[in-house]
C-alpha cells in the first residue's frame, strides 16, 4: 500500500470516527498532495509524498513562532495537532548517532574538504535522510563539520 493510499484510508476511518480535527488534517494533506500532482502532471510517489507533508509540517512550524509572538495560545495549539497527526505519516525519525554517522560518512564519500562542498555532502545526506530528521538541522551540523575541517 502507497503512502497516499494510507492517508486515504485514514481519512475514511478518521470520518468513521467523527475525529473532526484529524480528519480536516488528513483532507488538508491529500488536497496538498493532488494539487501538486495537478500541478506537475505525475502521481506522486511515497518519497514525493513525503516531501509535500514535510513542508506542510514546516508551514505550520513557521505559524506556531508567529501565533506564538502575536500571543495566540488558541492556534498554537490547532496548528500543533495538525503536526502531530502529519508526523504520523513520515518515516521514524533518526536518532542524533544515526545522524552523526550519516553526515560522516557523506564527508568521506563526497570527498568534502571545505563549507564549500556543502552542496555535495547534503546531496548524499539528503537522499538518505529525507524525512527521516529534520534537514535543517542536519544542514547547520553539515556546516558545522566542514567548518572544522577547514579551520
Amino acid at each position: 500500500m502507497t503512502l497516499k493510499e494510507r492517508i486515504t484510508e485514514e481519512m475514511k476511518s478518521a470520518m468513521r470516527a467523527g475525529e473532526k480535527e484529524r480528519l480536516a488534517t488528513i483532507r488538508m494533506a491529500l488536497a496538498a498532495i493532488k494539487q501538486r500532482e495537478v500541478d506537475e502532471r505525475v502521481t506522486l510517489d511515497d518519497s514525493q509524498v513525503i516531501g509535500v507533508i514535510e513542508k506542510m509540517i514546516k508551514q505550520r512550524r513557521e505559524a506556531i513562532a508567529q501565533f506564538q509572538s502575536g500571543g495566540r495560545a488558541d492556534l498554537v495549539a490547532k496548528e500543533s495537532a495538525e503536526i502531530t497527526v502529519l508526523e504520523a505519516y513520515l518515516p521514524a525519525q533518526m536518532n542524533s548517532a544515526e545522524v552523526d554517522a550519516l553526515i560522516t560518512q557523506a564527508i568521506a564519500s563526497s570527498g568534502a574538504i571545505s563549507v564549500k562542498d556543502m552542496g555535495k555532502v547534503m546531496a548524499v545526506v539528503k537522499a538518505q535522510a529525507q524525512g527521516r530528521a529534520d534537514m535543517s538541522a542536519i544542514s547547520a551540523l553539515v556546516r558545522e563539520r566542514l567548518g572544522r575541517l577547514q579551520g
